[in-house]
C-alpha cells in the first residue's frame, strides 16, 4: 500500500496495526529504491526544495525547477516522484517529479501509438524541416510534409498553437517521437465532405464559386468539392457565348442535376434555374393563333420574320401560299404551326392560313345562302309538272 492510501486509512479511522504501517512505508521506499514512480506527501515547501516524506521516517527532496509550468504543491498534497540520487552521509535523497511526469507520460504515448488514438498537443518551436510538439511535457517532432493536407514548403502554426495529431514514430529507446498532424486534417475533411455530399441530393440548388473554366465547361466548387458544369447546360440558347460571361471566382447558383457520393463526382447546371425558352414560347403563343410579322430575310429555304424584339420566326418556301415570295422588309400575317426547339424560333405558314380563312369564307357562305321550305319544295315540284 502506498503512503497516500495509508493516510486515507488513518483519516478514515480505519484501524491499522504499527506492523502495518510499517509495512506500507518499507513498500514505499521498496517502490522509490526500485525507480518506481510513486505518489510522495509534501511536508515543506523552500524556494528551491520540495520536501516530502518518502517513509520510514524519511524525507526527500524535489527541486522546484521540476515543477516549471505547474503550479507548486502546497503542504500536504500529493505529487508523483521517481528516485534521482540517493541520499547517505548527511545528503538528502533526490527525487525527480519532472522524470516521473516524463516516464508516465512515455507510458501513455505507448498506449496511445499502439491503439492509434488522437492526441492533442501544443506547438513550441519552429524548427528547420518541421515543429517541436509537447506532447504531455515529451517533445514531438511534426515534419512540415505531415503538418497540412497535402503538406506545407512553409511554416503556417504559429507559436502555442494547440493541434491534434497522430503518433506516427515511436521509440523510447531513442527518444523519438514522429506526430502527424495532416492525418487528423485528412479525415476530418473526409467526414465534413461526407457529410456535405450526403446534404445534397439531385434536384438540390446550391451556391458556388467558379474555380476553372475550360472550353466545354466549367469547375464549380460548392464547400469544398468540386463539379462540373457542361458546355450544355450553362445556357438555353447559346451556351459558348454565355460562357465567356463567367470569371474564375464568380459566385453562381446552380442545381445538382447528378452525384456520386462514392467518387464525389457532382454534374451541375446553371440552365435549369431559368425557363427553357420553348416552354415560354408556347406559353405565349399557343398553336394556331394568327401573328403579325416582318420579314427581316429571303432564301431559297424560305424567309425568317420577327415577331418581336425578342421573338423571330420561319416560313418556309412551301408554305409561302398563293402569292409569290414575301418581300423583305413587309409586313405579312401568318398562322403558328410550331416550333423550332433548336433555333428558339416560331415556325409559321402562310399558306395554311390562307386555307384556313377560306375555310372560313365557305362556311360564311353557306351560312348566308337562303333556305326553301316544305311548302316552296312542293310548289315548285307542281309547277314542273304542270310545265311537263
Amino acid at each position: 500500500m502506498e503512503i497516500n492510501e495509508t493516510q486515507r486509512s488513518l483519516d478514515d479511522g480505519e484501524e491499522m496495526s504499527m506492523e502495518e504501517l510499517l509495512k506500507a512505508e518499507a513498500e514505499v521506499s521498496d517502490k522509490i529504491y526500485s525507480r518506481d514512480i510513486v505518489k510522495v506527501k509534501v511536508v515543506q515547501v523552500t524556494a528551491e526544495h520540495i520536501l516530502v516524506h518518502i517513509g520510514e521516517k524519511k524525507e526527500a527532496v524535489i527541486p522546484v525547477a521540476d515543477f516549471q509550468g505547474e503550479k507548486l504543491p502546497e503542504i500536504g498534497a500529493e505529487v508523483m516522484a521517481v528516485l534521482e540520487r540517493k541520499g547517505g552521509e548527511g545528503k538528502s535523497t533526490i527525487l525527480s517529479h519532472r522524470k516521473a511526469r516524463e516516464k508516465i507520460a512515455w507510458q501513455w504515448a505507448k498506449k496511445v501509438f499502439e491503439a492509434k488514438e488522437r492526441v492533442k498537443g501544443r506547438v513550441t518551436d519552429a524548427v528547420k524541416g518541421g515543429y517541436i510538439v509537447d506532447l504531455s511535457g515529451l517533445r514531438a517532432f511534426m515534419p512540415l510534409s505531415l503538418s497540412e493536407i497535402g503538406g506545407a514548403h512553409r511554416h503556417y502554426l504559429p507559436s502555442n498553437a494547440k493541434i491534434r495529431f497522430y503518433i506516427t514514430d515511436l521509440s523510447e529507446k531513442d527518444r523519438k517521437i514522429v506526430v502527424s498532424r495532416r492525418q487528423v486534417l485528412e479525415e476530418d475533411e473526409k467526414d465534413r465532405r461526407a457529410e456535405v455530399m450526403g446534404g445534397i441530393s439531385s434536384g438540390s440548388v446550391v451556391r458556388a464559386v467558379v474555380s476553372r473554366i475550360v472550353a466545354d465547361g466549367m469547375f464549380v466548387r460548392f464547400q469544398g468539392i468540386e463539379g462540373f458544369v457542361a458546355l450544355s447546360d450553362v445556357d438555353w440558347k447559346n451556351p459558348a457565348e454565355s460562357l465567356k460571361s463567367y470569371k474564375r471566382g464568380q459566385r453562381v447558383k446552380c442545381k445538382v442535376l447528378s452525384m456520386d457520393k462514392a467518387t464525389e463526382k457532382v454534374s451541375f447546371g446553371l440552365k435549369q434555374l431559368i425557363p427553357n425558352p420553348v416552354d415560354v414560347l408556347k406559353r405565349k403563343f399557343p398553336y394556331r393563333s394568327v401573328l403579325k410579322a416582318t420579314v427581316i430575310s429571303v432564301s431559297e429555304a424560305g424567309a425568317r420574320v420577327k415577331i418581336s424584339e425578342a421573338v423571330e420566326g420561319f416560313i418556309a418556301a412551301e408554305e409561302y401560299g398563293y402569292a409569290a415570295a414575301p418581300v423583305e422588309g413587309r409586313e405579312l400575317r401568318a398562322v403558328l404551326i410550331g416550333i423550332d426547339p433548336a433555333a428558339y424560333t416560331l415556325v409559321l405558314s402562310i399558306r395554311k392560313l390562307e386555307e384556313q380563312e377560306d375555310r372560313k369564307k365557305v362556311q360564311q357562305y353557306m351560312k348566308g345562302a337562303p333556305t326553301l321550305t316544305l311548302g316552296q319544295i312542293l310548289l315548285e315540284n307542281s309547277e314542273d309538272e304542270g310545265e311537263a
